[in-house]
């Protein structure tokens, strides 16, 4: 069932009679309607009537509507505004751009700007290489994407795709004082998208791919790491793998299993699933069987694109064929990136004993948590309101913070490795258990630990 949260709260301005009793009623309706307040603050007090503005966080635009009209129902209750709270801190967007520099003078002028601006240009059309050092190219990442796969909405093109870039940008700059801009590109056809990119490239340090649908992701991300010499990441699949690899690495500490012994199932095979597949497998595992829409992949299947059949060549030591539920069966661990409600606590229970359930799609699990935690050992999300939430931002701030101090030409999947070790060890043998096998996103501890992990293994490849 969905909880509410602040992604969609809420702040009502609502006139109410002066009674004692008013602020009760107020707050009884939302409650009544299954809001939950957050704050109540009385902006006006007249002899006649108060308004307060009511914030309350609900979980969908439909509950919002129930609680704004819970509360008209009251006698001599008006409501006069409703102000969507995640719409307002979007308004004319969430990144900017300020100046390091100070320009006060013509003295000033003149070094940040022309004349002398063009000893810099000399410096750098003499040797390239000093871009990284004398311009933003030594902090700065593209974050591109065509939309065609934002979120978990879909294919809903650039411009719709500019918020998620924008928050990404965020991030970067909060979690690891990286510098990142949106590049939303207006098409969907895999060469443009790469020579979009590869004309771009100068002015950034690296380059991160995200929201852009599989299978074509692959092959954009494969083309562009050999044209370029900076660094490409698509953080759909290798940010979430890099942080999928650290929670398991802690969750079978808990349970004292050992991956070698390990049968992993992966729901979905896109971009997500693929990626923590690829990683997974520099771990020996025991064995992994990965499930898409057709069932559990194995090299008899007809039609699969290039990336499947690697998956089916490499995985399914048995050749087994069957669905999901059947995939679970003894199973050890369920990691699954891909689509809401797909099993139940029953098929929980044909699992392995101490069994790991990564339940990861979003905003709707595959598996209710709860239901999950009936017979898993371990349960972990992606979502902020359960325990154990896998979340991507524990991974590319500092990947990129690493690459960037590095000047770091490429990534490797051992950058990749060693940013999941980092990750995992921030969570030290006194804090760990079976409700904290990852740090908190907001745990400053994260990126610096990623940055040195990833700079270190980057040094040799540089």
């Amino acid at each position: 069932m969905p909880v509410p949260g602040p992604g969609y709260s809420i702040t009502i301005r609502v006139e109410a009679p002066p009674s004692a009793s008013a602020a009760g009623d107020l707050a009884a309706a939302v409650g009544r309607a299954g809001g939950v307040i957050t704050a109540f603050d009385v902006v006006e007090s007249h002899a006649d009537r108060i308004v307060v503005d009511l914030t309350a966080n609900t979980h969908s635009d439909e509950h919002a509507r129930d609680i704004t009209t819970a509360l008209e129902q009251l006698p001599g209750v008006a409501v006069r505004k409703v102000s969507d709270r995640t719409f307002l801190i979007h308004l004319g967007g969430k990144i900017e751009i300020s100046s390091k520099v100070a320009i006060k003078n013509r003295d000033d002028l003149s070094r940040a700007y022309t004349p002398g601006v063009a000893r810099i240009c000399q410096a750098i059309a003499e040797n390239p290489y000093d871009a990284r050092r004398l311009t933003i190219k030594r902090n700065t990442v593209a974050v591109v994407t065509d939309g065609s796969a934002v979120l978990g909405l879909g294919n809903l093109g650039p411009a719709a795709a500019l918020p998620v870039m924008e928050g990404k940008a965020a991030l970067f700059k909060k979690f690891a004082g990286v510098d990142a801009w949106p590049v939303c590109l207006d098409t969907q056809d895999t060469d443009e998208i790469i020579r979009a990119v590869q004309l771009i490239a100068p002015v950034y340090g690296g380059i991160n791919l995200e929201d852009i649908a599989a299978p074509r992701c692959f092959e954009i991300e494969a083309r562009l790491r050999d044209l370029l010499d900076i660094p490409v990441f698509h953080d759909d699949q290798h940010g979430t793998a890099i942080v999928v690899v650290a929670a398991l690495r802690n969750a079978l500490r808990v349970v004292g299993k050992e991956l070698s012994d390990c049968k992993i199932v992966v729901c979905g095979a896109g971009a997500a699933g693929s990626a923590i597949t690829r990683l997974l497998l520099h771990k020996k595992p025991g064995d992994v069987l990965q499930v898409d829409i057709n069932g559990i992949v194995h090299p008899d299947r007809e039609g699969m694109d290039p990336n499947l059949a690697w998956i089916a060549e490499h995985t399914n030591a048995d050749r087994r064929t069957g669905s999901l539920t059947d995939a679970l069966v003894g199973a050890d661990v369920f990691i699954g990136v891909s689509a809401p409600n797909l099993f139940g606590a029953d098929a929980v229970a044909t699992m392995a004993g101490d069994a790991v359930v990564f339940a990861l799609a979003n905003p709707d699990p595959e598996i209710d948590p709860l239901e999950a935690q009936r017979h898993a050992a371990i349960v972990a999300t992606g979502r902020s309101d359960y325990p154990n939430q896998i979340n991507n931002v524990l991974a590319f701030p500092g990947v990129f913070r690493g690459l960037l101090d590095a000047q770091a030409n490429g990534i490797t999947d051992e950058m990749l490795l060693a940013a999941a070790d980092a990750v995992a060890d921030v969570v030290d043998g006194d804090r760990l258990n079976a409700s904290f096998i990852v740090p908190s996103v907001f745990d400053s501890a994260v990126a610096p630990a990623v940055a040195e992990a990833v700079a270190r293994a980057a040094a040799p490849a540089r």
